[in-house]
């Protein structure tokens, strides 16, 4: 917010003062009760904002554990833990297309999506329609735009922009693409691991050494290049009530912060969304609340 100047001593009664002081104080009053919860958060404005997308594990089987010592001791230390983080619902399918667009678009199994099938709204089709950039970035996708159900360890399941009429299949990267000068990334990406790196189907120390491996070079540059990493999980093992690890590391996080306020795959989607400064918002999105006490 811009600074308000002090204003000029006067000789004005203090009655009068009263007043003006008052007017002001009721000013702002109503402009507090018009702000969005976004607004009012006051989130940072990142040029670049990447979301990683895990599977299937509990937020005790990743957080504090010795079999993932980046997420740990590098993203968690020195970025925000959410210690109340859920998926919300089972199995992974739903929760990328709500995670994506705030909705699970109908989905309730893991079938592969006609390619094109949705016309909602999305995080992407917002980025595009306000003239921001957008891509993802999947691992063992066979080709750039590649609408293939699967492929080896890749699953269409995790990549939910592919049923989206309004989300050119075009930008659907494959992970070799992940660029090595992250000033070209854009405004919003979201990078999925193949059915390995991503706990699957292998273990939480092969997902971890994944991450770091793959963007540990990005969350350093992020930290001096007011960008964010997010990390987080589908939906967890189906014995833990669906809470699930969500740690975000970069430039205006605290380091070592963490919010105990319970958050889902809508709250995520919100926070990206006001963070690349939309104002449109997908799906349960727009009722939801942005992520705080984790900011600089």
């Amino acid at each position: 917010m811009t600074a308000v100047k002090a204003p000029k001593r006067t000789s004005r009664p203090l009655a009068a003062l009263a007043g003006a002081v008052a007017l002001t104080a009721t000013s702002i009053g109503l402009w507090a009760a018009t702000t969005s919860p976004a607004q009012a958060a006051a989130l940072p404005a990142p040029d670049h904002v990447v979301v990683v997308v895990m599977e299937n594990h509990a937020y005790s089987q990743v957080i504090g554990s010795s079999s993932a010592p980046y997420i740990n001791n590098t993203l968690k230390a020195g970025g925000a833990n959410l210690t109340q983080s859920y998926g919300l619902t089972h199995p992974s399918e739903p929760n990328y297309y709500m995670l994506f667009s705030g909705s699970n678009q109908g989905r309730t199994d893991d079938s592969c999506v006609p390619v094109g099938s949705i016309s909602a709204p999305n995080l992407a089709s917002e980025l595009i329609a306000a003239g921001k950039t957008w891509k993802s970035y999947n691992e063992s996708l066979p080709s750039q735009g590649s609408t293939v159900c699967s492929s080896g360890k890749y699953a269409q399941k995790h990549n939910p922009w592919f049923g989206f009429s309004n989300v050119p299949t075009n930008t659907a990267m494959t992970m070799a693409q992940f660029p090595t000068d992250y000033t070209t990334l854009p405004k919003v990406s979201f990078v999925v691991p193949n059915l390995c790196s991503d706990m699957h189907d292998c273990s939480v120390s092969t997902g971890d050494t994944w991450i770091k491996n793959n963007l540990g070079a990005y969350a350093t540059w992020a930290q001096s290049h007011n960008s964010i990493l997010a990390v987080t999980f589908d939906e967890d093992n189906k014995l833990s009530g669906n809470r699930i690890p969500t740690v975000l590391y970069g430039q205006h996080v605290a380091p070592g912060s963490s919010s105990s306020t319970a958050y889902n795959h809508y709250n995520v989607l919100r926070t990206v969304e006001d963070l690349a400064g939309l104002t449109t918002h997908a799906g349960n999105a727009a009722t939801a609340s942005d992520i705080t006490g984790i900011w600089n």
